[in-house]
């Protein structure tokens, strides 16, 4: 179980996973070391799993984020869908199974129209879709769970 320390660790790593061991103890008033023991313990029992970077997508030309709400019409069609799914890693990012209204959410990113439209007409061979175009991300913090 993670106590407020804990915590307090994975919030500063989530805000900045390159900070030193030193500096990250003495905002959560540990030693450096103490502050490495845990930050081990926390990678060695999975809650902490990798270390990463946030892109900025619109510096990369990626304009035009979406979300793809997809329904499968036949059970046959989903090792087809998925597979299809793998072979886009240039565009999608997060493919999530869901319950409720659809049977996966697509999180997708393109840099253009054009890109979205073939994307889209490839999609519709195996699967009927919903198109949610996102313009801003208005949550400026990560770790609310926290």
């Amino acid at each position: 179980m993670l106590d407020n320390t804990d915590r307090l660790i994975l919030k500063e790593l989530l805000n900045n996973s390159r900070i030193t061991m030193r500096e990250l103890g003495e905002k959560v008033h540990l030693s450096g070391q103490a502050t490495a023991n845990r930050v081990m313990k926390l990678e060695d029992s999975g809650i902490i799993d990798k270390y990463t970077i946030n892109l900025n997508r619109e510096k990369l030309g990626d304009n035009i984020h979406v979300m793809i709400t997809v329904t499968l019409t036949k059970m046959d069609n989903h090792s087809i869908f998925l597979n299809f799914i793998d072979a886009q890693e240039k565009y999608v990012f997060h493919n999530y199974k869901i319950g409720g209204d659809g049977c996966y959410i697509i999180e997708a990113i393109f840099s253009s129209n054009e890109e979205l439209d073939n994307f889209l007409t490839e999609l519709n061979k195996y699967v009927n879709y919903k198109v949610t175009i996102i313009f801003k991300d208005t949550v400026k913090h990560s770790g609310c769970f926290l």
